[in-house]
């Protein structure tokens, strides 16, 4: 299996936004991205790297709304 990238929240926010993804709500430092019945919710602090495990979930949501 390939290793997952490193993405920053912006950088995983693009990618959702490339896929059709629509921001639906925010809430403190956390963003919420849907389409049709799929929902992601992507942590926003900073500049950090996103933890292995939200990439993958952004991923497989991504590869589900294709």
């Amino acid at each position: 299996m390939p290793k997952l990238p490193r993405w920053n929240a912006q950088e995983a926010e693009r990618a959702l936004q490339l896929a059709g993804f629509a921001h639906l709500r925010s809430k403190g430092s956390h963003r919420v991205y849907g389409l049709l019945s799929l929902r992601v919710t992507v942590p926003f602090h900073g500049l950090q790297i996103l933890h292995p495990k939200i990439i993958k979930q952004i991923l497989d949501m991504i590869n589900a709304a294709s």
